[in-house]
């Protein structure tokens, strides 16, 4: 008998934490104050003598301000997860949005990262591989305790749905 599947694709329900906002501020920050600091140093050599790099370094600057401040708010608004008892949801992306669905039956593994700003905050990335050729799907910005509770429940129902996850 062939086994028929129910999810469908549609916008997940869950927001990522609040608290993301902070990493992906931080993350932001300290890619844009590289590269201002970085630019500045080229721009204060004794061979430079003209305004317009200077020009160039204040609008960098500006640029990685805005970025800061708005970028991540645009962020928490696109980035969506969702996990029901027959599939997997999540909705990432930055300016290529990517969607992403997969059955309880599909799932391989799954497996929680957290890097040293996310371990400061709470948070989680939860990574559920999956047998297409994508490979998987993140759940990024997840609360740790939520992230952890997931998982179990991921194993929980992959075990029990019927498949052979390929």
């Amino acid at each position: 008998m062939a086994q028929t599947m129910t999810a469908q694709l549609r916008p997940p329900a869950c927001r990522v934490e609040p608290r993301s906002l902070v990493l992906w501020r931080v993350r932001l920050s300290i890619g844009g104050g590289a590269a201002v600091i970085g630019s500045g140093g080229l721009v204060s050599l004794p061979a430079v003598r003209s305004v317009w790099p200077w020009v160039g370094l204040c609008a960098l600057l500006a640029l990685a301000v805005a970025a800061v401040l708005l970028l991540p708010r645009w962020w928490f608004r696109l980035h969506r997860w969702e996990v029901t008892d027959t599939a997997v949801y999540v909705r990432n992306g930055y300016l290529r949005q990517e969607w992403g669905i997969t059955a309880m039956s599909h799932i391989q593994t799954v497996d929680i990262l957290r890097g040293p700003l996310q371990q400061r905050l709470g948070l989680a990335t939860l990574v559920v591989t999956t047998a297409s050729p994508k490979g998987e799907l993140r759940l990024h910005g997840l609360d740790a305790t939520t992230a952890t509770e997931l998982a179990e429940r991921l194993l929980a129902l992959a075990q029990t749905t019927p498949g052979d996850a390929t």
